[in-house]
């Protein structure tokens, strides 16, 4: 069933280690901020679980304010120190079959969380535009890595859209104006 749309029946949104420590160090980390803070925001309002995770967050620190400020009451970041957050204690996607997945660094938790979540049979879509490596080629080897073993590239806008499904209600309303709110930067 790989390549269909996203169902907010079906769909968990996986935010991976949008920390602190990363801010300097990933070049397109406001962009990464921006587009994941649309997506916990676009979940929220079409009813879609939202998993956090923060790698080591004694040294790398919290989830950014940005993204932490909009997750849903009573969602916690998950603590982890393995790179695939589908190995994490208390990672659980609520019997969900599909996984958007968006974070830092492309190429190596996010990546290898992707891998794992494909390995148990879940379908799974990466937001492009919302996941960042500290360099582009990194970032490009895991897309085209995750692309390559049978995930879904896709992009904020395209993601938020597919989950709302219709225009004229008040979801669409508030994800239209996240999209707008969220603008990418030109490349």
């Amino acid at each position: 069933m790989s390549g269909a749309k996203l169902d907010r029946g079906r769909t968990a949104l996986v935010v991976i280690d949008v920390q602190e420590a990363f801010r300097k160090a990933v070049p397109s980390f406001d962009q990464v901020v921006r587009a994941t803070a649309a997506l916990v925001s676009g979940a929220e309002a079409v009813g879609v679980p939202v998993v956090v995770t923060e790698q080591y967050p004694k040294g790398l620190g919290k989830t950014v304010p940005e993204v932490a400020d909009r997750l849903p009451d009573g969602v916690e970041p998950i603590s982890k120190v393995c790179f695939s957050a589908s190995e994490a204690e208390g990672f659980d996607l609520d019997g969900r079959d599909q996984a958007l997945v968006c974070g830092v660094e492309a190429h190596v938790c996010v990546s290898q969380t992707v891998l794992d979540l494909l390995d148990q049979g879940l379908e799974v879509h990466v937001a492009q535009d919302a996941v960042g490596s500290r360099f582009e080629p990194d970032r490009q080897v895991g897309l085209a890595k995750a692309e390559g073993a049978g995930a879904v590239i896709t992009s904020v806008e395209t993601a938020l859209f597919e989950l709302v499904r219709r225009a004229g209600t008040d979801e669409f309303k508030r994800v239209q104006g996240l999209v707008l709110e969220y603008a990418p930067s030109p490349s």
